[in-house]
């Protein structure tokens, strides 16, 4: 089976947990997800099988969309309810208030990554030296938050919608929105919405998932080109066929170029041999010649 799932996480798994009962339901080896939900948020995990596996970074970059509930007036060292409660402050926020500070976090912010992370320093995960009671200096990183929504604002409690680029920790987000209006904050639910072009409508609950027979799921498996839609299309001609096939470079033609809208800055392009999808490759110059190189072949 080579293609993806789109499975809908629930809260108490690891995204590897999910990986597992995939790969011992299908009886597969060859199982990944995009993207790591922790075990207290649920939503969209999509699952690559096969194939699919090749294209798991490329879907890594795409933005993403969380739902998340961020509780005002307590810090956690983990900034969610799992961790252990460092303060607790009386809360009086007005919801103009509330949207005033959301406004400093748009359209993006610099953030600093949180310590209980999985994010490297030294050669060992932040949440390594975080147990150890160990807090290690890092660097802030812009973060894009084109999407912000207060969607409803409770006395102690608020709930946003977020669209948010790679590497964006929601938790963090709720934690600096909870020191901007000077109460602290810290994440108490959170659900991804959307991974690339992948949305909670569409998916299915992992539990569903389980009771199906094969042939159903196979109805439910996107194909593998399927979330690459936004790279244009290159179609290699017959006589390029076996070079393409092998993962060769292939030579472009003005005509080529021009339908491929190049030199437009486009980083990657879809490869096809009769609309079969085949890999994903880049223009590169060599000798004053264009070709269209694989950065992964997809057979």
């Amino acid at each position: 089976m080579n293609g993806i799932l789109n499975i809908i996480k629930p809260i108490g798994m690891t995204s590897h947990d999910v990986v597992y009962k995939v790969r011992k339901k299908l009886g597969i080896k060859k199982v990944g997800h995009t993207g790591t939900l922790d075990p207290n948020a649920s939503g969209v995990l999509p699952i690559c099988l096969g194939q699919g596996t090749k294209i798991s970074q490329f879907l890594l970059e795409k933005e993403k969309a969380y739902r998340t509930t961020c509780r005002l007036g307590m810090i956690t060292d983990t900034q969610d309810l799992d961790g252990k409660v460092l303060d607790e402050k009386p809360v009086s926020v007005s919801k103009e208030e509330l949207e005033k500070a959301l406004l400093d976090f748009q359209p993006g912010y610099d953030q600093l990554p949180p310590m209980y992370s999985a994010l490297k320093v030294g050669g060992r995960k932040l949440y390594e030296y975080a147990r150890e009671g160990i807090e290690v200096p890092r660097d802030k990183r812009w973060v894009q938050l084109p999407t912000l929504s207060l969607i409803e604002h409770r006395e102690r409690e608020f709930v946003l919608d977020v669209v948010c680029s790679k590497g964006t920790y929601i938790r963090t987000l709720c934690h600096d929105i909870g020191e901007k209006l000077g109460v602290g904050g810290t994440m108490a639910a959170l659900e991804r919405t959307v991974s690339g072009p992948f949305t909670m409508e569409e998916g299915i609950p992992l539990g569903e998932f389980l009771q199906l027979e094969r042939e159903a799921i196979e109805k439910l498996l996107y194909p593998v080109d399927y979330p690459l839609a936004h790279y244009p299309k290159y179609q290699a001609g017959k006589k390029q066929e076996k070079q393409a096939i092998n993962g060769n470079k292939l030579p472009l033609s003005a005509e080529e170029l021009e339908l491929l809208n190049y030199p437009e800055k486009v980083q990657h392009y879809r490869i096809y041999v009769e609309d079969r999808f085949i890999g994903i490759g880049e223009i590169i110059s060599e000798e004053n010649i264009e070709k269209m190189k694989f950065v992964k072949v997809i057979l």
